[in-house]
């Protein structure tokens, strides 16, 4: 192997870190919402530049809010088969190399989302990133009760993306950030379910029960996801798109009540793995089909 060859190794073994680090592919999922709640804003139509930036800054602030979870948690990372190769918590990384990224990225993402849209959607973008890194990653040792916390930070990203199209905290954007916040409820407590054993040994408590995976917690995943059939309806009622959209948001809530109901009865991890795969396909199908609306109805 040449010299060269070797220091382009270091240099793709050092940059996939970093997109570990940033909890890149789920990153994506985060900036996507942020973009496409934007492109949802009233009088906001497709600017590429635009978008590029929001989608920059989007990747950066959630990229920093990641690298501090790491940070916090690289003992428990290490414990865990999932998240033991981890950049942080394999050694691979310092906590001082991963600290300074973190910091750097907030400051730029901030100063990019604040000067070119608005300094409204970067002070939430900052709230968020408070609220994931410092109260959030701490809290899932001690309750449950971080899930909700979570879900806050989880669903802020349309809230900013439509904030950064307005600079206004308007129903709109609220209505965005219900779908995305009650969303997460299913979504994370089926991952929590396949994931359970990982997540006791690390000591996270992240199951609406103590015990674990049982009725309970499938009973509370049906009640989070039967929340999300009104609430999909309020785009609508909100004129941000048509009847087009509002009946495949609805037939995408209703496929994730039946998938929890299953849950409940089946009560096994497969059934769990059905909600965890079935809301990854819903968040881009009823965002897209909201944006979709929109612009035919222009």
């Amino acid at each position: 192997m040449t010299e060269q060859q070797s220091v382009w190794g270091v240099i793709r073994e050092k940059f996939r870190d970093y997109l570990l680090l940033i909890k890149f592919t789920l990153n994506l999922t985060v900036v996507f919402s942020s973009v496409i709640s934007y492109l949802l804003a009233p009088n906001v139509t497709f600017n590429l530049l635009s978008v590029l930036l929001l989608f920059i800054s989007g990747l950066l602030i959630t990229g920093s809010a990641n690298a501090i979870n790491q940070i916090t948690e690289k003992e428990t990372d290490a414990m865990m088969k999932r998240t033991a190769k981890r950049p942080v918590a394999s050694g691979r990384m310092s906590v001082t190399e991963a600290t300074g990224f973190a910091g750097i990225a907030a400051v730029a993402g901030t100063l990019i989302i604040g000067y070119w849209f608005n300094w409204t959607a970067a002070l939430l973008s900052l709230f968020s990133l408070f609220l994931y890194g410092f109260i959030y990653t701490p809290l899932k040792r001690v309750h449950s009760i971080s899930v909700l916390i979570g879900a806050i930070p989880g669903a802020l990203p349309c809230l900013i993306g439509w904030v950064a199209g307005t600079d206004e905290m308007s129903m709109g954007g609220w209505a965005l950030f219900a779908i995305q916040f009650f969303w997460q409820f299913p979504h994370f407590w089926a991952i929590a379910w396949v994931a359970h054993k990982d997540y006791m040994r690390a000591g996270f408590k992240l199951m609406p029960s103590d015990a674990g995976p049982t009725k309970y917690s499938a009973i509370q995943a049906i009640i989070y996801s039967v929340f999300m059939v009104p609430v999909g309806v309020l785009p609508y009622l909100l004129h941000m798109s048509g009847w087009i959209s509002m009946i495949i948001v609805l037939m995408a809530n209703l496929v994730m009540v039946w998938q929890c109901v299953r849950l409940y009865q089946e009560m096994n991890v497969q059934a769990a793995r059905r909600v965890m795969f079935g809301s990854y396909i819903y968040l881009p199908v009823v965002l897209l089909s909201l944006l979709t609306d929109k612009i035919a109805g222009v």
